[in-house]
């Protein structure tokens, strides 16, 4: 190879040539450890094997050219500073082999450690560590053996576990079989009780394993041995946990591992070493102090095996004051270094600090909001760092309700996590049973084998919703989050029977007026109360919790970064809101106007006799009358809608589903006439209402005779609406207010259809508003693929534009949200075809480039077009994102994902330069 081709082809970096910012090359851990040497800190040294090479390697199934002499190279001057070869039979070097990519990957890809023992060097081992290898003299068979001898065994025999596991994919069980017997022979079920000829026994067992499985005998060359080991780490960023794991933490599956060649320090070697964890700050609440735990005379893997209790992490100034002064000055000095919560793991051998790792620490919400406010005041990061070290997803986490696990109580049954937040009630299957008791102050779950819209009541009036159909995007999942309701989905464990009032689950039945607990993080059921905390941060955006005058650190946290969203972002964000109390609740929240307020649900409940009215109308005066009869009910709604959101935009929707869903279903009434013909019954209006179901009845309803193209072939339908609101806008500011009322047309996917509707409802709003002027504004939903295709045509006729992304997803896929989930979405994501549901985050390819079509084209056609989006997108953190850089003026969602969309859309607008918003 030639000096140009190693310099363009730079496989191996030793720690002193990299730096954290080459994560992208080196890992975070390989950036990591090369950063830490730079700063001057005890790292063993060692070299990374980049992420190209693992990439190469994977493409082609062989090392690329140039890898083996670069590792020659570098394990060279390993060997050269360290003053030990790799498997030296008197003074041998040992090394581990880590992988390392880019985003952490706890436990997913593959470690090796020890890579350097042999029959031969295992003896310059033991004796390293001051023991001998002679059985006669490692303490005999009647205890326990200390010092090198046992130690040097130990390591052989844990090299030859893992390798044979890791590299050569020897059962696991196998060599665990072979440790118990060791154990059963010696009487003991410690693995610390076996001595230097128990492990050099189980030594000879697990070659003997490792050779009916392999056909081959375990490496005795070092070289080979670190070759093999390095492939294997490759090798696992394809292995099926590792492939999971990347696609629910939806890391890209191309950036591939490096791997770390480390050289060995021992913290097993006696009372003077041990080994830590150590936090910069307490990754759970966020407080500062000395957090981690340490364990003497033990290796990491002891620790997380749980062999012995470790101790707090103070304790080590009592064990060892040298290395506990040392360890939080580094500590110290990497905290401020990389201005962030760092977590640590280090070895003591021997009374030497080793620091063998450092990362930027996880943590929970919580901490992840004050330790970004505490950084700020100590200065090491501005508010808009801040702003981008926290995320909406835990924001929130941060309101919803949870549950206080700490009595050992187990679920019954484990659904879809549809809706976070921890609810408890009384049991109730019908959204009458659920209004009634809730009427009468109890706390009610709603338990429904699926919801419809005949259930919103009872939703609305119920804690929670448990269903034992449907997934994340089913109509229960859908509204319960637009509520902020609790849902668990999907629970299909239990045998639900409406009628009887009762279901069946884990050997038991529950009946209407039990208690159950559901919570809708986890989907998990429980039988029974659970105590539940409330949120303080909800208090706090409904106003209940002061800022200014609280000790609550949280609380403190969030409004100051919330603050500073709002100062910054310029997306506004309005909610999706049908009543006058989710109106009110999300300008509590934030909310800056009405971006879709849904006019069908105005139709429910003691509403639905007169649509049913005006579906069975047969002449145009009994079509009036209905509508007249409806005219009054929906503007008194839309007043109380103006008086909540008074000065801000309330974006009305006409109605847009299809009118069969306000009729009983076609099989249910059919059988209900039919039997109630059977019995001489007078059944008129039944027979009537039948046929109207049947005259209506698609096959296709969502793709049917809804949206504009009812308000075209039902005369005077939409000519209500539009009236209903400008009188109750005109009502509004006779009172004194200033209402801001646009009307939304749905499911346009001609420009034509619009221009119709418009002419329309212009001549309305002249009659309407001849004494008291008030501003209308006439817009569209872009919900139809045609319609984004023509926006410009579209934008001619309308003031404003707002994407209705869920049916805009369904069409452009081409499939219904109601079915597809349980269908065949899980195939999908866990085939990685999705990476996350098109219906839960904006598939930015394909749906969103029909969005930015349409804003651009609309925008070129009518300058200063306003235009929004009010899909379920609109609340979700990557979606503002997207809808930010599109630029769009708003977002609307529901209304406890407000704050959600606030925070996201002022991250949006912040960039922080060479920040990792991971």
């Amino acid at each position: 190879m030639t000096t140009q081709q190693t310099v363009e082809h730079k496989y191996v970096y030793d720690f002193a040539e990299g730096n954290k910012d080459l994560k992208d090359l080196l890992g975070g851990k390989g950036a990591n450890l090369a950063e830490m040497t730079r700063l001057g800190l005890p790292v063993p040294p060692g070299f990374t094997i980049t992420t190209e090479a693992c990439k190469a390697y994977l493409e082609t199934g062989a090392e690329p050219a140039g890898l083996a002499d670069q590792i020659a190279a570098h394990l060279a001057a390993l060997e050269r500073e360290m003053g030990r070869r790799l498997g030296d039979p008197d003074d041998p070097l040992l090394v581990s082999v880590r992988s390392g990519a880019k985003f952490s990957m706890p436990g997913m890809m593959e470690t090796v450690l020890n890579v350097g023992l042999n029959d031969r060097s295992v003896e310059g081992l033991a004796r390293q560590a001051g023991g001998s290898t002679d059985p006669a003299t490692s303490g005999g068979s009647s205890a326990p053996a200390g010092g090198g001898d046992r130690f040097a065994w130990d390591s052989y025999r844990r090299l030859i576990q893992m390798f044979g596991k890791t590299v050569c994919e020897v059962p696991g069980e196998e060599f665990e079989h072979a440790l118990d017997e060791a154990k059963r022979a010696r009487g003991t079920s410690d693995d610390l009780d076996l001595d230097a000829t128990d492990l050099r026994g189980l030594v000879d067992a697990y070659k003997k394993i490792f050779r009916e499985h392999t056909g081959r005998e375990f490496p005795q060359d070092p070289r080979v041995q670190l070759d093999l080991a390095v492939r294997a780490v490759f090798e696992s960023w394809n292995a099926e946990r590792a492939v999971v794991y990347r696609r629910q933490e939806r890391i890209p599956a191309d950036l591939g591992t490096a791997v770390n060649v480390v050289a060995m320090v021992f913290g097993n070697l006696g009372p003077d070493s041990g080994t830590g964890v150590a936090f910069t700050r307490d990754p759970a609440s966020g407080a500062q102090g000395i957090y981690g735990d340490y364990l003497a005379n033990a290796q990491g893997e002891d620790v997380v095996a749980g062999i012995r209790n470790t101790v707090p992490l103070q304790e080590l100034a009592r064990i060892d004051k040298d290395s506990y002064d040392e360890l939080l000055d580094y500590m110290a000095r990497l905290e401020r270094h990389y201005r962030d919560l760092c977590d640590i793991e280090f070895t003591i051998e021997r009374g030497k600090l080793w620091m063998l790792q450092t990362r930027v620490g996880k943590r929970t919400a919580a901490a992840a909001f004050v330790i970004a406010g505490q950084l700020v005041d100590e200065g090491l990061i501005d508010l808009d760092e801040a702003l981008h070290r926290v995320n909406g997803a835990q924001l929130a986490q941060l309101m919803f309700p949870r549950f206080q696990l700490d009595h050992d109580i187990q679920p019954v049954a484990t659904g879809i996590g549809a809706s976070p937040g921890a609810a408890v009630g009384k049991v109730v299957f019908t959204s009458a049973r659920a209004v009634e008791l809730a009427a009468q102050g109890e706390a009610v779950i709603l338990v429904r084998r699926e919801t419809n819209p005949d259930d919103l009541n009872g939703m609305i009036a119920a804690q929670g919703i448990l269903t034992s159909r449907g997934g994340k995007t089913s109509h229960a999942a859908v509204v319960a989050r637009g509520m902020g309701k609790t849902c668990v989905s999907g629970a299909d464990e239990l045998d639900i029977d409406v009628p009887k009032r009762r279901f069946a689950v884990a050997g038991r039945t529950v009946t209407e007026g039990d208690v159950v607990s559901i919570d809708g993080t986890t989907g998990k059921v429980y039988l029974g109360e659970v105590p539940v905390s409330p949120s303080e941060v909800v208090r706090y955006f409904e106003g209940e919790v002061d800022p200014a005058s609280t000790d609550d650190a949280l609380v403190v946290a969030v409004h100051r970064i919330m603050s500073h969203a709002d100062a910054h972002r310029r997306l506004a964000v309005r909610t999706n809101a049908d009543t006058a109390a989710d109106a009110a609740r999300a300008r509590r929240f934030g909310a800056e106007g009405i971006g879709l307020c849904r006019t069908e649900h105005m139709f429910l409940g003691d509403r639905r006799e007169l649509v049913e009215r005006l579906i069975l109308a047969r002449e145009a005066g009994e079509r009036e009358k209905a509508l007249a009869a409806l005219l009054p009910l929906q503007r008194a709604d839309f007043v109380d809608l103006f008086r909540e959101m008074d000065g801000l935009p309330i974006t009305v929707r006409l109605i847009d589903p299809p009118l069969h869903e306000f009729l009983p279903p076609l099989e249910q009434l059919a059988v209900d006439v039919a039997v109630a013909q059977e019995r001489g019954e007078d059944v008129a209006k039944e027979e009537a209402l039948l046929a109207a179901v049947r005259r209506m009845h698609e096959e296709n309803p969502m793709l049917g005779l809804r949206g504009v193209r009812l308000g075209l072939v039902i005369p005077g339908l939409f000519a209500m609406q539009v009236r209903a609101i400008v009188e109750a806008a005109v009502e509004s500011a006779k009172g004194g207010g200033d209402p801001k009322p646009e009307i939304m047309v749905p499911l346009v996917g001609a420009v034509q259809e619009l221009e119709t509707v418009r002419a329309e409802a212009e001549r309305i709003i002249a009659e309407v508003t001849r004494e008291r002027a008030v501003d209308v504004l006439i817009g569209t939903m872009i919900e139809v693929p045609r319609a984004a295709l023509t926006a410009g045509q579209i934008a001619e006729a309308a003031e404003f534009f707002s994407f209705g992304t869920n049916d805009l997803t369904q069409m452009g896929w081409g499939f219904s949200r109601d079915d597809v989930e349980g269908a065949f979405f899980w195939r999908y994501l866990e085939l990685g075809i999705f990476g996350i549901s098109p219906f839960e985050s904006i598939d930015a390819d394909g749906i969103g480039r029909l969005v930015r079509i349409a804003t651009e084209e609309g925008r070129a056609a009518r300058p200063g077009l306003k235009i929004g989006i009010c899909g379920e997108h609109g609340g979700d953190p990557e979606s503002v994102h997207f809808f930010h850089a599109v630029g769009l003026d708003y977002v609307s969602c529901s209304p406890f994902r407000v704050p959600v969309a606030r925070l996201e859309a002022g991250r949006a607008a912040v960039v922080t330069t060479g920040s990792d918003s991971r």
